[in-house]
């Protein structure tokens, strides 16, 4: 079974499973379509609270920074000043910077989605097609933080943060494999302990895809792509979840389903959805829609001041300038 059959289409393509030339095929021409009709999205953008959300984000469009890609995901910024952001089908990380643009950093990369740092400033990825989070140490070398749970292989780890005990959480759904190849009787929401020790948090998602904790960390929020709703569970004491609850719905009649997500320091959540970038106090409050050219992916903050959002989206990689700076990574 090739990488190419294996990585799986997210909402876009109706979660089937297909070839790395239907990908192609299809996000071109859900790229074009996109591209065509924004101002048609443009009057989704502002449902919720506009005034809110101007007061939030720079007046403008994103920026587009680079673009021929196949699939971008999983954007994290790093303290040298550049961006690394995953290329999944092209099985390719890719480093910006402002001044060299975008050039290949690592291949292959398992077909990485989601990227984060720990507390080291270590990469780490989800693997979709190395069904695996691993981690890059200092000497370069890739080591494997997770790859089973109960003797039977992870499905295709999509997203992942690290709270500031160290501890790590992913999540797990079905994305890079065949439904023949699971081994794992749900979609779960993993931890790895700061020991090496793996537990299962949550095990009742569809398919849970990005997560971010509040500021205080006492809230974890999950999305659950199929499902188009962001749920919020109380963070124990031991790390654990409790009290799930649906934070907010993002059902719309376009594209696109929640995915990746960050918070601000103010505590508002900005998740890739359908037509953009949507944002949401931290009551749940939507104030509206950024919305992008192509149907983004994920979101990460950058520049040194953190008032950069960056935004995976299909083919290309975007920029626009917020008012409230974004939580650090670490």
């Amino acid at each position: 079974m090739t990488a190419e059959r294996r990585y799986a289409a997210i909402e876009t393509f109706n979660y089937r499973y297909v070839s790395l030339n239907d990908i192609l095929r299809i996000s071109g021409k859900v790229a074009q379509r996109e591209a065509s009709t924004t101002r048609t999205r443009l009057r989704y953008a502002y449902k919720g609270d506009h005034m809110k959300l101007k007061s939030l984000v720079e007046a403008g469009d994103p920026e587009r920074l680079a673009s021929g890609f196949q699939f971008t995901e999983g954007p994290i910024w790093q303290r040298d000043g550049s961006l690394l952001f995953s290329d999944i089908p092209a099985n390719r990380i890719y480093r910006w910077t402002p001044d060299g643009g975008a050039d290949v950093w690592r291949e292959p990369t398992g077909n990485s989605n989601g990227l984060t740092l720990d507390r080291q400033d270590r990469l780490i990825a989800c693997e979709h097609t190395g069904r695996r989070v691993s981690r890059t140490e200092t000497d370069g070398t890739v080591v494997a933080l997770a790859d089973q749970y109960e003797g039977g292989r992870l499905n295709s780890p999509n997203d992942v943060v690290v709270k500031s005990d160290g501890a790590v959480y992913f999540t797990d759904p079905p994305y890079g494999i065949q439904p023949e190849e699971r081994e794992q009787p749900c979609n779960g929401v993993y931890r790895i302990l700061p020991n090496g020790a793996l537990e299962l948090l949550i095990d009742d998602f569809d398919r849970p895809n990005g997560l971010a904790f509040s500021p205080d960390e006492s809230i974890l929020y999950i999305d659950d792509s199929p499902r188009r709703h962001v749920r919020a569970f109380d963070v124990r004491s031991d790390g654990t979840l409790t009290n799930s609850r649906v934070f907010a719905g993002m059902d719309h009649p376009q594209p696109g389903s929640p995915d990746g997500m960050k918070i601000d320091e103010a505590g508002n959540l900005y998740v890739t959805g359908a037509t953009g970038v949507w944002v949401f106090e931290s009551d749940g409050t939507h104030l509206g829609v950024i919305v992008t050219p192509e149907c983004p992916a994920n979101c990460a903050w950058g520049d040194d001041d953190r008032t950069s959002l960056y935004i995976t989206a299909r083919t290309s990689l975007y920029r626009i300038r917020v008012k409230v700076p974004g939580l650090p990574v670490n």
